[in-house]
Formats: C-alpha cells, sequence, structure tokens
C-alpha cells in the first residue's frame, strides 16, 4: 500500500463501522421490545 493510499483510506469516515452500529441498535431495540411484550407487559411477580 503506498503512502496515498493509506492516507486516503484514514481520511474517509468508518462507514462499515457506522453500518454495524446501527443493525446491532435496531436488533437491540427490537430485541428489548419483545422482552418488553413477553414479559413485562404481564405486570409484576405475584
Amino acid at each position: 500500500m503506498t503512502p496515498e493510499e493509506e492516507k486516503k483510506i484514514l481520511a474517509t469516515s468508518p462507514i462499515g463501522t457506522w453500518v454495524i452500529l446501527a443493525i446491532y441498535s435496531v436488533l437491540f431495540t427490537l430485541g428489548w421490545l419483545g422482552m418488553y411484550a413477553l414479559f413485562l407487559s404481564h405486570g409484576p411477580v405475584h
């Protein structure tokens, strides 16, 4: 890799990292809502 290519790569934003973070956050939110619907919506334990 030439120094010019290395500078070009380091100057760009990490798009792949943001995509992975966005996918993880959507899946985490959906999972949390699913667990809420399954368990927490029934109220406290008696």
